[in-house]
Formats: C-alpha cells, sequence, structure tokens
C-alpha cells in the first residue's frame, strides 16, 4: 500500500518562530497560510474574528456536522486576497468535531492543474486520483476500491488515451513516477492518472479533439467519478468512521484564468451540484461580486466571505480593540522591540486591516531599516513603505480589466470620477452608496472599497482615503491629519 502525500503545499514551509532581528523578519513575515497544525498553534490569534461579524469557520462546521452520508455539504469561501483564507480552512479541518468525522484531501490549482488553460474535467480527474491514492494508502482506508469500479473509470479514460500526444505521457510518467511493474488494475488507473495529470501541465500539447471530447463525454465521467467517490468514502467509513472531504483552494490567486475559473463555477456549475462528495472551494470575490453570482453551484446561504478587519469605526475614529487584535498578529511574528514607538500602529493602520499587506509592508519598513543600516524601524522605513503600497493602490483606481460597461450597448465605461463620487459617498456615510451596482463591484475588486463584518458596512482603504485627501476631494483636520486615513 502507499503513503498519502505528506502535504498538499509541497513548495511551502513552515514559518519560523518570532523574529528578534531585522535581517530575519522576511522569514517570519512570510505571507504562506498556516497549513502545518504546529505553526497554527503557534501563531493564529483567534481574537482577530471577533471583528470580522459572522465566524464563517464556524458555520460552515455546522453544515459538516450535520451532514451524512447521502447529504453532502458543499460550500463556496471567498475573500480578498490576504484575509487568511486558507489559513482559517486549517481551522476548520482542525477542529475537533470536523477532524473526528472527516479525512480532509486538500490541494492547490496552482500546484496540481495548469493555472491558465484548466479545464472542469481536470479538476475530477485530480479529485479522483488523490481519493483512490488515499483509500488504499495506509492511514486512509486501507483497502482499494472495487475492480468492477476501478475499470469503469479505466476504460472511460483509455476510450480517448490514443488521443494524447505520447511525449506526454512519457514526460508526466517519469515526474510521477510511475514504473513498468504496476500491472494490478489499481496501478493501471493510478498510472494513467498520473500521466493524465501530466498532460495537464503541459496544455501547449494539448489536442482540440482531446478537450472536445472529454466536453462530449463529461456527463458519463461524472457518473463514473459518483461510483467511485461513494465507493471510496464507504470504505473509509467502515475502516475508520470517517468520510473524505475536498478542500480545494486558489481558485483566487494571481496566474489563476478568470476564464477557466468563472466556465468551471458557472458555464459547468452541474458538476459540482452533482458530485456525491463533501466539498469546500475557495471562489474568486470577483466572481462572487458579480451579476452571475446568481449562478453559482451552492446555495447562497453557503457562499461564505470572510471580510477585511476595520482599523477605523464608521465616524472614522480609531478602532483600538480591532486594532490591538491585528497588533497580536503582528506580534507573534516579529518582536515589538524591533520598531520605533508608534510605528507598529502606523503599519496596522496603512495595511487596511489586510494581513498580507501588513506582512508586506512590514517587511519592507524591516527591510528598509537593514539597509541604512540601522538596529530598529524608524518613521522614515514605514513612510518609505506606505508610500509605496499607496502607489499601488492609486494605480488600481484607474481603468481595469474589470471596468464592465455600464449600459447594456456596452458603450458607457467606469470611470475614475465615478469611482472618487461612489468613495465619497461612501466615506461620508450615504447608506444608499452601499446598494450594489457595476461602480461599487469594481472599487470592491480593487480593494479600494471595504467591507466590513456581519453588519455590511463599506469602508474607504486608509491609503484610498490619503489618495482623495491629495486630490482635494477629502478636507484635512487643523493639525494636517486625515480623518481615516494613514496620516
Amino acid at each position: 500500500m502507499r503513503e498519502a502525500p505528506a502535504t498538499p503545499f509541497p513548495h511551502l514551509k513552515p514559518v519560523p518562530r518570532q523574529a528578534s532581528t531585522l535581517d530575519t523578519a522576511y522569514r517570519a513575515l512570510d505571507p504562506a497560510p498556516l497549513l502545518e497544525p504546529q505553526d497554527f498553534k503557534v501563531f493564529y490569534k483567534d481574537a482577530i474574528n471577533k471583528f470580522r461579524g459572522t465566524d464563517c469557520v464556524n458555520r460552515m462546521r455546522l453544515g459538516l456536522e450535520r451532514a451524512s452520508c447521502g447529504q453532502h455539504y458543499k460550500a463556496l469561501l471567498m475573500g480578498h486576497s490576504g484575509v487568511g483564507k486558507s489559513t482559517e480552512l486549517t481551522r476548520l479541518i482542525g477542529q475537533d468535531s470536523i477532524a473526528s468525522k472527516y479525512c480532509p484531501i486538500r490541494f492547490s490549482v496552482i500546484e496540481h492543474l495548469d493555472p491558465v488553460g484548466f479545464k472542469p474535467f481536470d479538476v475530477l480527474l485530480v479529485m479522483l486520483h488523490e481519493m483512490v491514492a488515499r483509500t488504499e494508502a495506509k492511514d486512509g482506508a486501507g483497502k482499494a476500491p472495487s475492480d468492477a469500479l476501478l475499470r469503469i473509470v479505466l476504460q472511460w479514460f483509455a476510450t480517448e488515451t490514443a488521443l494524447v500526444e505520447q511525449s506526454t505521457t512519457v514526460a508526466a510518467s517519469a515526474e510521477a513516477g510511475v514504473g513498468p511493474g504496476e500491472n494490478s488494475l489499481l496501478g493501471k488507473v493510478l498510472g494513467l492518472f498520473a500521466k493524465l495529470r501530466g498532460e495537464m501541465k503541459y496544455a501547449s500539447t494539448r489536442k482540440k479533439e482531446v478537450v472536445e471530447y472529454r466536453f462530449s463525454q463529461l456527463n458519463s465521467l461524472i457518473d463514473a467519478c459518483n461510483a467511485l467517490m461513494i465507493e471510496c468514502n464507504r470504505l473509509l467509513l467502515e475502516a475508520k468512521g470517517m468520510e473524505w472531504l475536498f478542500v480545494i483552494e486558489d481558485f483566487d490567486k494571481a496566474g489563476v484564468s478568470p476564464q477557466a475559473t468563472e466556465e468551471f463555477f458557472v458555464t459547468y456549475a452541474n458538476v459540482i451540484r452533482e458530485l456525491q462528495c463533501h466539498l469546500v472551494l475557495t471562489l474568486p470575490i470577483a466572481l462572487g461580486y458579480s451579476p452571475k453570482a446568481v449562478q453559482l453551484p451552492v446555495p447562497q446561504n453557503q457562499i461564505f466571505c470572510i471580510p477585511d478587519t476595520m482599523v477605523f469605526h464608521r465616524d472614522h475614529q480609531p478602532h483600538v480593540e480591532a486594532r490591538n487584535a491585528i497588533r497580536s498578529v503582528l506580534e507573534a511574528r516579529v518582536d515589538p522591540k524591533l520598531f520605533a514607538e508608534g510605528q507598529v500602529e502606523r503599519l496596522i493602520v496603512a495595511s487596511g486591516g489586510n494581513l498580507r499587506d501588513l506582512f508586506a509592508l512590514t517587511s519592507l519598513a524591516c527591510d528598509s531599516a537593514l539597509l541604512r543600516p540601522a538596529p530598529r524601524v524608524e518613521a522614515l522605513d514605514v513612510n518609505q513603505s506606505i508610500r509605496e503600497f499607496k502607489s499601488r493602490y492609486e494605480r488600481r483606481l484607474g481603468d481595469g480589466p474589470y471596468d464592465d460597461a455600464l449600459s447594456p450597448d456596452g458603450r458607457e465605461r467606469i470611470t475614475y470620477e465615478k469611482k472618487a463620487e461612489l468613495m465619497l459617498r461612501i466615506y461620508r456615510g450615504d447608506e444608499s452608496a452601499k446598494v450594489p451596482d457595476a461602480v461599487l463591484y469594481t472599487l470592491l475588486r480593487s480593494r479600494a472599497v471595504q467591507e466590513f463584518n456581519g453588519e455590511r458596512w463599506f469602508g474607504i482603504h486608509p491609503l484610498v482615503v490619503d489618495i482623495l485627501a491629495a486630490q482635494g476631494r477629502i478636507d484635512r483636520k487643523s493639525d494636517g491629519s486625515i480623518p481615516g486615513g494613514t496620516l
């Protein structure tokens, strides 16, 4: 029997312990999610969830606790890049009630598929491969699915195997370590899966007729998948009293094709609906904030969003408690003695509560101090980080790929003036400004506008407040400070 893969993200190394020097800060501020239990235990700070409104993880936990064989739980999780979706999924599968009921199969679209040109059947193939291999593994059920079911899947793929270029399959076979001694039916199935997974990574060699054939036979593939998934789940239940749970991530990451993602979640939504398995998928927030959201494959009450953590109240007064919660996350990674007084607070405000931005801002400031050289981060180092990030946010406010037409005939564009007008209404607390429209969607996607907690209120990112003030659209106070900004 085979050993199951050690980690679903082999390229990610465990986060080191708290940095006590500037030259080690960049390692501790690695934005990689907390996937390993030991790292999660050290660095995760639950206090931040108090300020996110509804706890998405506990709602998903409740749904998974209630699910049973034949009643499969499926959920979509979205949130802006850097809010900690993968880390929250680690929290989900690590909770006692979930860890005692489910064996997670967790994998990344970026790592296991061609992120630019993956197809819906590619996702199914990886799911099947992982489930079959793990079911037969010692730490799974310790048994292989029946030959009858394996033969159906083998025959489905074998029908069109001749269409796959030999160079691709040979390269994939060598990469996967599939040897000629694998002569059992299970070995043949796993070997074929490995070869076809290799094909996905070499999308440029894919023949058009292969893709067309697979789409035409998608319904029969789903039937074959479901039969095998039900069998694998049965074997795990008999062996351990547990069920398989798929956690598939990174659909929202840079480099993953929005078109391929939309095809998977919307055009072929029935693939997800019809699968007989428990499934949690990350969803790009751009798709969740679009008119096509109504076509997504799960009920709306099973689409969850992790919001940012506010650093200001609605009236632009500092939100001290939320800032302290964010501070606990940062100071678990970097010794606060490395910062001059007040500089951690400035970094927290400039991040707008987004953890990935916070780590990046802090890492830049630490490097700046290191290169001066200086023993700690001072105001000038933080100023440099803020300037760089402010420039990034300013670029996002221009015309972008999501500035869809405002009129049905496609002639009216979302101009910056329309964006600025809506941002000012939000900044001033206009309740009607939160009614969804194309302008709000594009501002949410660019992260100029933030959405907070269960009360669903919007705010302008502090760096964008600075930009609006520099343009003369927001007034400074008599002391030169900008309410809701970084200055």
